[in-house]
């Protein structure tokens, strides 16, 4: 039997804390060369507690590794995952503005929604975005 809609969107909220906080913590790898939990706090603008918490869950779950008062670094499943959650992003962003939302605005909804989509309107957004892209004029 089919996954019910309020299941799934149950479901999507679970992973999207995840993707979140594995997306943050490569950029901050990247940009920093480290991620630590007062970083995490301040940019999603919650409180430590929370971040140690969800952290815990993380590292639990095989997504990072951590020692308290340390860095916190992604295990190759955490890498994956970031990955994925960035090439989603990307592809719902490009598909907004495809459509012609603003930049700023599409970065804000691709946001949410790259969290809540389906593989299969993933594909369809591609093949949209890559015939538009055909169809642009060279220059």
């Amino acid at each position: 039997m089919a996954t019910n809609r309020f299941q799934r969107t149950r479901e999507d909220h679970q992973r999207e804390s995840a993707e979140d906080y594995v997306e943050l913590i490569d950029g901050l790898l990247q940009e920093k060369g480290e991620a630590r939990v007062v970083e995490l706090a301040t940019r999603l603008g919650i409180s430590h507690v929370s971040v140690s918490k969800t952290v815990q869950r993380l590292r639990r779950d095989g997504l990072v590794t951590a020692e308290p008062y340390r860095s916190i670094f992604l295990t190759d499943k955490g890498r994956a995952l970031a990955e994925q959650s960035r090439e989603r992003h990307a592809l719902v962003f490009a598909f907004l503005r495809a459509i012609g939302v603003p930049g700023s605005i599409a970065d804000t909804d691709a946001e949410g929604i790259e969290h809540h989509v389906s593989a299969e309107t993933l594909t369809a957004m591609r093949k949209f975005v890559e015939q538009v892209r055909k169809n642009q004029p060279k220059g």
